[in-house]
């Protein structure tokens, strides 16, 4: 992303709609039990809020908030090859973790089994809630040390 749209994904209801989009999501997709084909257009709405919403908000030039700074720590993690070790184990679990939920909310999506896709949407929430928190630590770590 360039910095314009990362300084806007870091406005707080960029981060917090994105989370709310994932229940419509899973309904969009769990639908097609009950409208068909016609799920492809909550799809598609849904989707096309995620594609937008990055940029759609206020940008944030000084983060102070835990979500600003997890999003300002996203993009160092994104950009910079020097990352301290212990953030880079954890960041890797996470995803691992995260990986697994969406493992599991995509079964129960394709079953359309209520367990797996509570189950996995849970644990991805929780794993991205706990990544963004990582990477506030990042930015911390990052902003209050020499460069």
């Amino acid at each position: 992303m360039k910095d314009e749209t990362w300084r806007r994904h870091a406005n707080p209801w960029s981060v917090w709609t994105r989370f709310a989009a994932i229940p419509p999501l899973i309904l969009a997709i769990w639908s097609r039990a009950w409208i068909g084909w016609w799920c492809l257009v909550p799809l598609a709405v849904v989707i096309a809020w995620l594609i937008i919403n990055p940029s759609a908000f206020a940008p944030v030039d000084e983060p102070k908030r835990w979500t600003e700074r997890g999003i300002y720590g996203e993009r160092i993690w994104v950009r910079d090859k020097d990352i301290p070790g212990e953030h880079k184990r954890i960041l890797m679990l996470l995803l691992v973790l995260a990986g697994i939920g969406a493992a599991l909310l995509a079964l129960g999506l394709v079953t359309l089994n209520v367990w797996p896709t509570v189950f996995g949407a849970t644990l991805v929430v929780i794993t991205q809630l706990w990544r963004i928190d990582r990477f506030a630590t990042l930015y911390d770590a990052k902003s209050v040390s020499p460069q």
